[in-house]
């Protein structure tokens, strides 16, 4: 959307200050890269929904699709799993990143955006750990909430859960967000 703000000024500007309009192809291109990006993010949408009702086999971070979303980061069964979750899900999107499940790692100052898409990653932070110790995906935002999947959660919003859930969380209960989508540009 910012970049769509972007293009719109942009074109506003040029058409004000009298100059010709931005090149067509910079403008397809910009284009072309706001399309691929959306379609990115419904997709990452979509499988992590279809994930919903996933549940552990015994309560001890294990099952088939538990494990599966483990072995996404080369970890066996009994571990945290929220993180695995964001990167099996980003994987199966097509994605090469994040393969990350250490929740504070998910979160590099490059990757940080002030407000979230469909897609980015959710962080919250747990002072008596003194880290961001759950993360999930960000479905859509309406006015101060955020609609969210993610696994290894409960119905209360527990960071040891069970499954895989949606969930309604206040942005204020949310510590980062990031943007694993964007692509990064090199110099």
């Amino acid at each position: 959307m910012a970049t769509v703000r972007f293009i719109m000024g942009m074109l506003c500007i040029t058409a004000l200050s009298g100059s010709r309009l931005p090149d067509r192809d910079l403008l397809n291109a910009e284009i072309t890269s706001i399309k691929k990006e959306t379609a990115i993010r419904k997709r990452i949408v979509a499988i992590a929904a279809q994930e919903l009702g996933v549940r552990e086999k015994t309560g001890n971070n294990d099952g088939a699709r538990v494990e599966a979303y483990l072995k996404a980061i080369q970890l066996g069964k009994g571990h945290a799993w929220c993180g695995a979750f964001v990167s099996w899900v980003y994987g199966k999107a097509g994605q090469a990143q994040p393969r990350i499940g250490w929740t504070p790692s998910l979160f590099p100052f490059r990757r940080l955006t002030r407000s979230a898409l469909p897609g980015d990653v959710f962080g919250v932070y747990f002072p008596a750990l003194k880290r961001i110790a759950h993360a999930g995906l960000v479905e859509k935002t309406s006015s101060d909430w955020v609609l969210t999947l993610e696994g290894n959660t409960n119905l209360k919003g527990s960071r040891e859960g069970d499954g895989v859930y949606r969930k309604r969380r206040h942005k204020r209960t949310i510590f980062r967000f990031a943007n694993w989508i964007k692509q990064e540009h090199k110099s």
